[in-house]
């Protein structure tokens, strides 16, 4: 089966055939960083990571470009907020915020397993690349100059609207009446801002300023990809203005298409409502990593299709954590049966109902149908019910168990992998494993004498630990690591 992806220019799925065999040319909005990440933004990384994995699993050589915008008014609000008063250096300062939440956002990334992109290029590092597109806009007619602003002429560009799929009369609707500094028209954009007094500025054919938002994106792009590329990524928010001005702008530079393939993801609710500091309901990625492990955050994720809005809950986090508790308990499980010496992979070949469900093929078919996770899911808890299985029957001997174990373990950590699952190390313990078997040992003690309460306590004390103590059928004690 070939990979269909919703395209949201075309509004249809359709087959993926890459403009190059073989290779696969990939731009996604990255973060303004101007603040500490949210889970917002770590669904919108999350969501292209596993696309980029599925490629790459395919056997595809993925270009993955991720920009980060370093120059903004929301950046240079914060450095204003920080530095009141006269004489202040409001350049050095938004670069320092600039640079302090970009490292902050690559560290959260890096403690979810997000894949570094191939290239990270920074807006205020590509001035060049874009005031070079802004002239070439300006040579052919379609920009123009006002005031020291630079503004793109939006009714010379035929195909304007054709990703938001609106007119440009209903544009016209939406948008502010009153003038935008001097512009010709309401609905024009901005390519260039002339420098205001004491903000971070750059040298330009039309004075001192600094670019608008829209035009890195385009410039970038083109600079690390080309004119056309195969995919470009952002969530649904940027789909009116932002990716429909990138389109204007490069098309009307270049006379190509632009990006072939728009893929949107859905927005993230906490409790119903828009996430924001005044509500109180901002979760940051800080935040969720204090209660919960990343894997059971990628399976909250996991479990609504990439285009879908989520609505974020504790309830449905801790619904989204016993699934990651599954996984876990069926690994520990494995190790009991097998010990941790590797051991081989076996055919599953004995019961036929387990061999149907550890059959990847409808693993990949979801993928295949635009990336269908929850159902790719839904197959790996397939796997670690089969697993169980094998497990629990009593007519399969121990040692021709081990290499069916093996199987079913390789193969939900492969599948598992492409969805961005078990990559992180394993929790680190505060006490021994001995320690924990002569506590163990001693609460089994306390229960042959009905000591209950004693029992309880070494329970309790394992579980602050971080430890999960699981009493079998014929009076034996296992444990795991809590998530």
């Amino acid at each position: 089966m070939s990979l269909k992806i919703y395209n949201s220019l075309t509004q249809k799925k359709e087959e993926f055939i890459p403009l190059a065999a073989g290779r696969v040319s990939m731009y996604v909005c990255g973060p303004t960083v101007y603040d500490v990440s949210h889970i917002g933004h770590l669904r919108a990384a999350f969501v292209f990571d596993v696309i980029r994995r599925y490629l790459e699993f395919s056997g595809l050589k993925v270009t993955f470009v991720r920009n980060v915008t370093d120059i903004d008014d929301k950046i240079i609000n914060r450095a204003r907020r920080e530095l009141p008063g006269a004489g202040m250096d409001l350049k050095q300062k938004a670069r320092e915020i600039a640079e302090k939440y970009t490292r902050l956002y690559e560290d959260d990334m890096a403690h979810f397993g997000i894949k570094t992109p191939d290239i990270q290029p920074k807006a205020t590092e590509h001035i060049p690349d874009m005031i070079a597109l802004i002239n070439r806009l300006i040579e052919r007619g379609i920009a123009y100059v006002s005031d020291g602003d630079v503004y793109f002429s939006v009714r010379k560009f035929p195909g304007y609207g054709k990703l938001s799929h609106q007119s440009v009369d209903q544009m016209l609707e939406g948008v502010r009446k009153t003038q935008e500094g001097s512009k010709n028209d309401p609905l024009d954009f901005a390519l260039w801002k002339k420098a205001k007094a004491e903000e971070p500025s750059w040298k330009s054919p039309w004075g001192e300023g600094r670019p608008g938002w829209h035009i890195e994106c385009s410039a970038m792009s083109g600079r690390y990809l080309g004119g056309t590329f195969d995919i470009h990524g952002g969530g649904r928010d940027l789909i009116f203005p932002h990716h429909e001005n990138e389109i204007a702008q490069a098309e009307a530079a270049t006379d190509q298409a632009f990006a072939r393939v728009w893929i949107h993801n859905g927005l993230l609710t906490v409790e119903k409502e828009k996430m924001a500091k005044s509500l109180g309901n901002f979760v940051t990625i800080e935040d969720i990593l204090k209660t919960y492990h990343p894997d059971a955050v990628k399976i909250f994720f996991l479990q609504a299709h990439y285009s879908s809005s989520i609505d974020f809950s504790r309830e449905k986090m801790d619904e989204a954590k016993k699934g990651y508790e599954r996984f876990e308990i069926f690994f520990h499980r494995v190790q009991e049966v097998c010990g941790s010496d590797g051991g081989s992979a076996g055919e599953i070949s004995r019961d036929p109902g387990a061999g149907e469900a550890l059959n990847g093929e409808k693993f990949f078919e979801a993928m295949n149908d635009d990336f269908n996770t929850a159902l790719a899911l839904a197959k790996l808890f397939d796997m670690v019910s089969a697993g169980n299985c094998i497990i629990d029957d009593q007519n399969i001997p121990r040692e021709q168990k081990k290499p069916l174990l093996f199987e079913v373990q390789r193969r939900i950590k492969e599948l598992g992998g492409i969805l961005g699952l078990f990559q992180q190390k394993p929790k680190e313990l505060g006490i021994s494993e001995q320690l924990i078997n002569e506590k163990i040992n001693r609460r089994l003690d306390y229960k042959k004498q009905k000591n209950f309460s004693a029992a309880d306590a070494i329970r309790k004390e394992l579980l602050e630990l971080g430890v999960v103590l699981e009493d079998t059928k014929d009076g034996k004690t296992s444990w795991r690591i809590v998530t």
